[in-house]
């Protein structure tokens, strides 16, 4: 893979993204790691923005309630990832003087963090060479260099070779390497379009083999509408809407089609500690029952 080709266009190409800029600490690095899982930068960088000013250091989000957390969560999906952030931001400001570790296997030992995120923290906060992979790399990688339209079954080992041996042997290099490459797979080589006139890559597996169909089964769509996600969304925005406990009645009221799947999707919120039940059984978003603090 022609390295140095990728870095110049990324270096002219690159999205203008807020985690990006100058003067961005590791924390709101890992918040945007955190919060661009699963979710379109167009619906992150709004809210990651307002928690920089918020919660510029873990200590003041370790400071505010699980709920508070909750509610700025907003609309972002998988709301288990703002309870993880602010369990690891509790751990932050106890144990490692408010501020993110650059190593990688103490991120991995903080609460909510995993090998893609600790590495995605070491590599663009800190700068260090260490291979980050992602679905769009994953990608990438398939295509260009093993000549398959579609990566196969997800393997940290094999994976993560792989992207380490493409790196350039300089940190620097390999940092900003590491971002082209993530790049790449989000703005031009995409799932559903790969944009071959504009790739900076001069060499490519797949463009040399003719670019061959995908020949494994096919990528499931996730669909929302109707599912238990859906629901359990509902649920948590009349609770995000509320300052003080709810009657169940309230609940109920969002989904009258499948009483049974409402009441699963709130069993599931109880039990993911999302959501708590007071003494007299009113419902709250975690950290919120306690009427009397």
């Amino acid at each position: 893979m022609n390295t140095s080709a990728l870095i110049a266009w990324y270096e002219r190409q690159a999205r203008d993204l807020p985690w990006r800029r100058d003067g961005v600490t590791a924390w709101q690095i890992l918040m945007s790691e955190i919060m661009l899982q699963q979710t379109p930068v167009v619906r992150v960088a709004p809210i990651w923005e307002q928690w920089v000013d918020r919660w510029p250091v873990p200590s003041l989000m370790a400071a505010s309630s699980q709920g508070e957390v909750l509610r700025a969560w907003g609309k972002l999906g998988y709301p288990r990832r703002a309870l993880r952030l602010h369990e690891c931001a509790r751990v932050l400001a106890a144990e490692h003087g408010d501020a993110v570790p650059a190593d990688v296997d103490v991120l991995l030992g903080l609460p909510g963090i995993g090998a893609y995120t600790a590495r995605a923290v070491a590599c663009f906060a800190y700068g260090q060479r260490v291979p980050v992979v992602d679905t769009n790399v994953r990608r990438v990688v398939a295509r260009a260099v093993h000549g398959a339209a579609e990566p196969g079954n997800p393997s940290t080992t094999r994976d993560l070779a792989d992207v380490d041996a493409l790196l350039p042997r300089t940190r620097a290099r390999a940092a900003v390497f590491s971002a082209a490459l993530m790049e790449l797979g989000a703005t031009v080589c995409t799932a559903r379009n790969a944009d071959c006139d504009r790739c900076p890559l001069t060499d490519c597996a797949w463009v040399d083999a003719g670019r061959p169909a995908h020949t494994g089964p096919p990528r499931k769509v996730q669909k929302f509408a109707g599912t238990d996600r859906q629901v359990r969304g509902l649920l948590l925005g009349v609770l995000r809407e509320s300052h003080a406990p709810v009657e169940r009645a309230r609940l109920d009221q969002v989904w009258h089609s499948d009483p049974t799947q409402r009441d699963r999707a709130l069993g599931s919120l109880l039990v993911d500690g999302l959501v708590e039940q007071t003494e007299d059984g009113l419902f709250a978003l975690a950290g919120e029952g306690d009427t009397e603090r």
